[in-house]
């Protein structure tokens, strides 16, 4: 009987108490956010216009390389398309002998 009766103390004492439930005290976790300032040919990634690329190539890379380009995607957001692309003008811009190269071939092809 006595059970019962200090059961419903327990009862009457926990309504008499206001309804606020206790502060929990867990940390929320927030996801990083990317850096505002971001290098410069990152900006001139996410600048470079592919609207009017048309062709396509078929392209292998290594392990560690294809898993770099996924890692630079999600860091970034620039896709490997785009990367791809910019890095092949670069280098051809950067080593014009290379353009020399392929006209020479050409033009042997053409005799």
């Amino acid at each position: 009987m006595n059970e019962i009766k200090s059961l419903a103390d327990q009862v009457r004492s926990k309504l008499a108490q206001p309804d606020t439930p206790p502060e929990k005290t867990t940390a929320i976790k927030k996801k990083a956010d990317k850096p505002a300032v971001l290098s410069a040919i990152v900006e001139q990634l996410r600048a470079y216009d592919i609207a009017n690329h048309k062709s396509m190539a078929h392209i292998r890379f290594d392990g560690q390389t294809a898993q770099m380009l996924h890692h630079f995607k999600m860091a970034t957001g620039v896709e490997i398309t785009r990367l791809v692309c910019f890095s092949v003008k670069q280098l051809f811009d950067q080593n014009p002998e290379l353009k020399t190269i392929i006209k020479q071939h050409i033009q042997k092809l053409e005799l």
